[in-house]
């Protein structure tokens, strides 16, 4: 089934919770992909063997399952809901996506699965490498350390380095307490160092107010604007656009993507590399983006040298759903996204010219009033 705009049952708009998240599917092919699963878990019990699914797997078929369960008035769960709102964000990103898994027989399917995993698990290798560097660059430029972090090496970096330690503790502590550093340090059960805590590189000023645990979150002055934001613009667009965030935190960022295309139309002889962001279309932030950011930033500031989902204590899958459902669980923060959006894409908002928008400006409505005056001069004649 296409994914027409015009198709309202292929919708892709995030629609409010209550409303089904679902994008319709063939029940043929929700039923072959559910009779091949099930056999794959025979199979693996057979064998005494655990069924293993990628992250896309998960997505399609949560997909599956709320649209089997859309009539029966069921509520998602906050899991359900975040694999559903997932999906509806991959098929918006890669258009041809679900048009292409319904007409694919499953053999087919599993292998255009493997080859999407593939690519996510190359791109997120190559960001990891980058930061890898640049996070290292910017904490030596913003605490003028002696000596440097290194940009090659993460030995000495995490709670061994008082910089990224003081970055990475968590909110509710305060770093430059003797006994809260020698607690995380030594890994004390009165300090435990987990997914459960927004670390302080997210919030303003480095510390959390306790009894407004919202107030500067993910809006640091220095920090998004030096890693969090850096970091998402090293990633999305690319890694020379960081240096043009400007401001403290409260403007607007300059329109990178728009400054991308003035480069190429500039350049007759250089090539300029295509970013990320306008590769896939995206001219908004989300929630998802943020929550990869800060995951790899949080990855690049440690001394863990090899990606792992859980650091010691540290979950990061349940640190990135923790961020994914601060955006997105009611009441949400649209104020904090669309912050977010202007200062990496600029005020530019062209996208946001829909058809209604645009039947309410002053062309349309001077159209539709003349039509107005000739239809009442036609009824008088």
């Amino acid at each position: 089934m296409a994914l027409s705009r015009d198709d309202s049952a292929g919708d892709l708009s995030v629609p409010p919770r209550e409303v089904s998240l679902c994008v319709p599917t063939s029940p043929h092919a929700r039923a072959k992909r559910r009779i091949t699963a099930l056999m794959e878990e025979v199979e693996a019990l057979k064998q005494d063997k655990a069924v293993k699914h990628s992250p896309i797997e998960d997505l399609v078929a949560e997909n599956d399952r709320c649209c089997e369960d859309r009539d029966s008035g069921s509520t998602l769960e906050n899991r359900q809901d975040r694999l559903q709102r997932g999906y509806i964000e991959l098929a918006k990103s890669l258009l041809w996506f679900h048009e292409r898994l319904a007409t694919l027989d499953h053999e087919e399917s599993e292998d255009m699965l493997r080859k999407l995993k593939r690519g996510a698990d190359s791109a997120c290798g190559d960001d990891t490498g980058t930061l890898k560097d640049l996070v290292a660059s910017w904490i030596n430029i913003l605490c003028c350390l002696s000596p440097l972090i290194r940009t090659d090496d993460k030995h000495h970096r995490g709670f061994v380095n008082d910089a990224c330690g003081q970055l990475l503790c968590p909110a509710e502590w305060r770093w430059e307490d003797p006994v809260v550093k020698a607690g995380i340090c030594d890994r004390t059960t009165a300090f435990i160092v987990s997914e459960n805590s927004w670390p302080t590189f997210m919030y303003e000023n480095y510390e959390a107010d306790a009894k407004n645990l919202e107030r500067g979150l993910m809006k640091s002055k220095l920090l998004v604007m030096l890693i969090v934001l850096k970091g998402f613009k090293a990633i999305f667009t690319s890694p020379s656009s960081a240096n043009e965030v400007d401001g403290d935190g409260d403007g607007d960022g300059a329109d990178i993507i728009e400054n991308c295309r003035c480069a190429r139309r500039r350049s007759d002889q250089a090539k300029v590399k295509t970013c990320v962001a306008s590769i896939i279309g995206m001219r908004k932030v989300t929630p998802r983006a943020i929550a990869y950011t800060a995951c790899q930033i949080r990855f690049a500031l440690s001394n863990i040298t090899s990606w792992r989902t859980v650091d010691r204590d540290f979950d990061y899958q349940i640190f990135w759903n923790n961020i994914v459902d601060f955006f997105e669980v009611p009441p949400g923060v649209n104020q904090l996204l669309e912050w977010w959006t202007r200062k990496v894409f600029g005020r530019n908002h062209r996208e946001d010219l829909t058809p209604d928008v645009v039947s309410k400006m002053s062309v349309n409505a001077l159209a539709a009033q003349r039509q107005q005056m000739e239809d009442a001069a036609f009824d008088s004649d």
